[in-house]
């Protein structure tokens, strides 16, 4: 899942991309309200953590383009107030959860998987397909008895294609929702990791759930 970060104290910002990293997100970054809001306008992202007090535009302002340009991102709030009726004010803009400052790791990484279990199809800790199991919380692989180590990237793109199982998603979807904005779209990256996904997913004498469809993209499915 690909992440936003809009924060710009730059030891937090990157203290929060390299933790996020850590749990197999594909993180952008910006380092005020503008660019911010650009890219979160631009881009199709799957959760936004934004700080509310930003140079150029402020979280409200940040808040109020990316509702406004018709965008349904859940947006996770960072602050150093904890007044109630600040924390009111912000859920009526149109934030989705508030963090005060400072604030625990474990807590934050707690509150955006609450989140990304929100959207319109419930998505669970556990997928299962035929006898492969992934397990976002645990961040862990296997399939029968035998447990899988996948990099970051790997357990990404398998957690990309079996939340879609069934549906074909192209090129573009897999670089919009697993790889970051400083990812080369023409390069042949995602061609190598479906590759080695199947080399460590399709065992002997398993079923073979990775299918290419020539032209459109890649899909998981039991055919």
């Amino acid at each position: 899942m690909r992440l936003l970060v809009i924060e710009d104290e730059e030891e937090t910002r990157e203290f929060l991309k390299v933790a996020l990293e850590e749990q197999s997100f594909a993180v952008d970054t910006a380092c005020d309200g503008d660019k911010g809001a650009y890219l979160a306008r631009l881009n199709d992202y799957d959760l936004i953590i934004l700080d509310h007090i930003l140079p150029l535009k402020d979280g409200f302002e940040v808040c109020n383009d990316i509702r406004s340009s018709g965008k349904h991102t859940p947006i996770l709030m960072l602050s150093v107030k904890s007044e109630i009726d600040h924390k009111i004010n912000l859920f009526e803009q149109g934030i989705d959860d508030y963090v005060t400052k400072p604030f625990s790791m474990s807590e934050l990484l707690a509150r955006v998987r609450a989140i990304l279990r929100r959207p319109k199809i419930l998505q669970e800790d556990e997928i299962t397909i035929d006898d492969l199991v992934l397990n976002v919380q645990k961040q862990s692989v296997s399939r029968g008895d035998k447990k899988i180590y996948l990099t970051r990237k790997e357990f990404s793109l398998l957690e990309y294609l079996m939340r879609n199982a069934g549906t074909v998603v192209s090129r573009g979807m897999i670089m919009e929702h697993v790889w970051d904005s400083e990812s080369d779209p023409f390069s042949n990256t995602i061609e190598t990791h479906i590759l080695n996904l199947r080399k460590k997913i399709e065992l002997p004498k398993k079923r073979k759930i990775i299918h290419s469809v020539p032209g459109r993209g890649y899909k998981i499915d039991l055919l």
